[in-house]
């Protein structure tokens, strides 16, 4: 089964990217792309705006689809995350909801980090890196 998830690549004004740091399975502990299950009814915005917030404290204003990639689910099911860029238009940086942590973190800073399998490449590949 196809799992609809979406997630958010959300710079600040010092090009910084938001990550917030898994607090359960999949990858617990690891730092990700803050970002979740599309609930029945929800556009993707609507779902991108709730998970940010819920994980962050932050609200964002939602822009264009970055790019789409197909994950590997419990049970054999798929999630299929489509990532879209966001702005912070207000909100307090708190972690919270199944997030352990979130913090900004620079291009150097993502190299130390232990990142989602895969994450790193993909955001590499769709050129939404941190300058």
């Amino acid at each position: 089964m196809r799992v609809n998830c979406v997630g958010a690549i959300v710079l600040d004004d010092a090009r910084r990217l938001l990550l917030i740091r898994r607090g359960h399975p999949p990858d617990a502990g690891r730092w990700s792309l803050p970002g979740g299950r599309v609930e029945p009814g929800e556009s993707d915005a609507v779902a991108v705006r709730r998970e940010v917030l819920e994980e962050t404290g932050l609200e964002v204003a939602v822009g264009p689809l970055a790019g789409t990639v197909d994950l590997p689910a419990p049970r054999g099911d798929t999630y299929a995350v489509r990532d879209y860029r966001a702005t912070v238009v207000g909100g307090t940086l708190t972690p919270g909801d199944d997030a352990a942590d979130a913090r900004w973190c620079t291009r150097e800073e993502l190299a130390r980090l232990q990142l989602t399998t895969g994450l790193l490449d993909t955001l590499r590949s769709w050129r939404v890196l941190p300058t």
